[in-house]
């Protein structure tokens, strides 16, 4: 699923394993032996140095998707480096291509798998230009498009965000959920 309105794209995905609707389908794939529980607030995510500014718009989104789902009586989600660590790269991926997609989504699955058992998985993608605050603006498109609100408020319980900035200013942002318990 794709979509483009006013400067801003944006895609959503999930894998179910315990029922989890599907925006978009992928084969389902075994949860991994290990587990790691979801740690409560946003931690350093990769063991490179990241631009401060896109730090701050992962811990925006971070915090306006728990608000949100707070706001709808769900339990927030815990942030997870390894995931996010996934996100990041994923979203470098994007802006180096120039191309939004969810391109790769079962293999960072499974190597989030090899630190987190899950049973469910799902992802949004967004790529915005020109916006002073891209995400509210990344954000704002999910929750108003049916399959990316679905993500949002699904049955998950572990999320890493990510974000990247193309050379002409392309923010690229991914967000992976996990459902781990």
């Amino acid at each position: 699923m794709q979509h483009n309105w006013f400067g801003w794209k944006m895609g959503a995905i999930a894998l179910s394993l315990m029922g989890v609707s599907t925006p978009l389908s992928c084969g389902a794939m075994p949860p991994a032996p290990s587990s790691s529980a979801a740690s409560p607030a946003l931690t350093a995510q990769a063991e490179s140095p990241v631009d401060p500014a896109i730090t701050a718009i992962e811990q925006a989104v971070f915090e306006q998707i728990n608000a949100h789902r707070q706001a709808q009586g769900l339990d927030p989600l815990g942030h997870q480096s390894v995931i996010a660590t996934q996100s990041r790269q994923h979203s470098e991926a994007m802006a180096q291509n120039r191309r939004l997609s969810h391109d790769g989504f079962q293999s960072r699955v499974g190597a989030i798998a090899q630190t987190l058992t899950y049973r469910g998985a799902g992802e949004n993608v967004a790529s915005n230009q020109g916006y002073t605050d891209p995400a509210t603006q990344a954000v704002q498109g999910w929750l108003n498009s049916p399959g990316h609100r679905q993500n949002i408020e699904g049955n998950f319980d572990a999320t890493g965000i990510g974000v990247a900035q193309a050379a002409d200013g392309t923010y690229y942002l991914t967000q992976i959920f996990i459902l781990s318990r």
